[in-house]
């Protein structure tokens, strides 16, 4: 047994098996946050004191922010604060996706800030929005910072109010005592939301993995079926490969509308529009489907470890923001992903109220299944090629 060369190769073997699948690990393992976007709105139209310069609340806190960041500037910050106009833009780019939180004073911030050193005292309040359909755990992250930006303004501002009091030597009324033990309250939106089970706000990332295993499996046999049908000529070829993709066609049919239907109907996850998703799944499946054949096409059966490999790669990347990977898995092993299109636009009509459209994902999908479909009908040449060096060979 010691004399055959592969057993040697064993300890190799299982020393790459255990970097590549370590390698999976690594986004969650080591999951933090860089320069989350998160929109600041400051609407506040300050109020005037007498015998005290315009006061502006709001506008003190932003620079109080960004003084903050640029001490810090050295390190790569968990949050980048976006400074938006006003509160329709912010709502905006909530729904485009732009910002995982946000944090909007309003225009009667100062105003009632002032008023709590008056016998009528009025609470300023804050309005945060937490954009849950995102990603849950970045917006979690985010709605953490912002509730924690707040938490730190509430210190300072009672601060204040004691010390102005303290120096007026003035008797608080209950009203005021109160007020001073919160002085600015804070009302949390929830936009675009995920719904109260955590299940449904990771549907996207677990729809993922049964879809991609039944595609994965589907091409593989599909590919082993025509590959023992004898071929003598490229028009043969041609006709078998239309053939298989029909057959991917229907796969992705079933699949798409199968998929949806035990998601929706026994898993218990939440599908706003069955039709919307099937549609979306369908096109998903094949387009699929024509990656992985493209790929056995041109290696074998062989090929179908690289999609392997990416089941295993995919699962932990997608659960994760962008912003939350190590540079290299952001910019390098993510991109290239496609399955994230189907996260993202699982998300859109999910939680984002999109519907069936042409948006990114489905553009995306598209393509990656036009640029497949080049690619089988190309290993016909590539047959033909074999066979005419084997010709000469002989």
């Amino acid at each position: 047994m010691f004399k055959n060369k592969l057993v040697w190769f064993a300890p190799i073997l299982a020393l790459v098996v255990i970097f590549v699948f370590s390698l999976t690990l690594f986004p969650s393992v080591q999951a933090k946050p860089k320069n989350l976007p998160i929109a600041i709105v400051n609407e506040d139209q300050g109020v005037d004191i007498p015998n005290q310069p315009h006061v502006n609340l709001g506008e003190s806190i932003i620079e109080m922010i960004q003084n903050s960041v640029e001490a810090g500037k050295d390190e790569e910050p968990a949050v980048k604060w976006v400074i938006v106009k006003s509160n329709e833009d912010v709502q905006k780019g909530l729904d485009e996706q732009k910002y995982y939180a946000a944090l909007v004073f309003p225009k009667d911030f100062s105003a009632k800030q002032a008023s709590l050193q008056t016998a009528e005292p009025t609470l300023p309040e804050v309005h945060i929005y937490i954009n849950q359909g995102m990603n849950m755990a970045a917006s979690t992250i985010a709605g953490q910072v912002v509730n924690g930006v707040v938490d730190n303004i509430n210190n300072n501002v009672r601060t204040q109010l004691f010390a102005g009091f303290s120096s007026h030597g003035g008797t608080l009324t209950v009203e005021q005592a109160s007020n001073l033990v919160t002085p600015i309250s804070k009302t949390i939106t929830n936009v675009n939301e995920t719904g109260d089970h955590s299940a449904n706000g990771n549907a996207p990332i677990s729809l993922f993995q049964p879809l991609w295993m039944a595609i994965m499996v589907s091409a593989a046999i599909v590919y082993l079926a025509i590959s023992k049908i004898a071929i003598t000529t490229r028009k043969e070829k041609l006709s078998v490969m239309i053939g298989q993709i029909i057959i991917g066609a229907m796969v992705a049919f079933v699949v798409g509308f199968g998929l949806t239907w035990i998601v929706d109907g026994m898993v218990g996850i939440e599908i706003p529009s069955y039709m919307d998703t099937s549609l979306f799944l369908t096109i998903t499946s094949f387009s699929f489907f024509l990656l992985i054949t493209a790929v056995i096409s041109w290696l074998g059966i062989r090929g179908i470890a690289i999609f392997a490999l990416m089941l295993f790669f995919g699962g932990p990347l997608l659960a994760l923001a962008p912003e939350m990977m190590s540079s290299f898995y952001q910019n390098w092993i993510y991109p290239w992903l496609p399955m994230r299109f189907m996260v993202e636009g699982l998300r859109e009509l999910f939680f984002f109220d999109k519907g069936f459209s042409w948006n990114n994902a489905v553009s995306a999908l598209v393509w990656i299944g036009a640029v497949s479909l080049i690619a089988i009908f190309a290993s016909v040449l590539k047959t033909k090629a074999v066979r005419l060096e084997q010709v000469v060979q002989d």
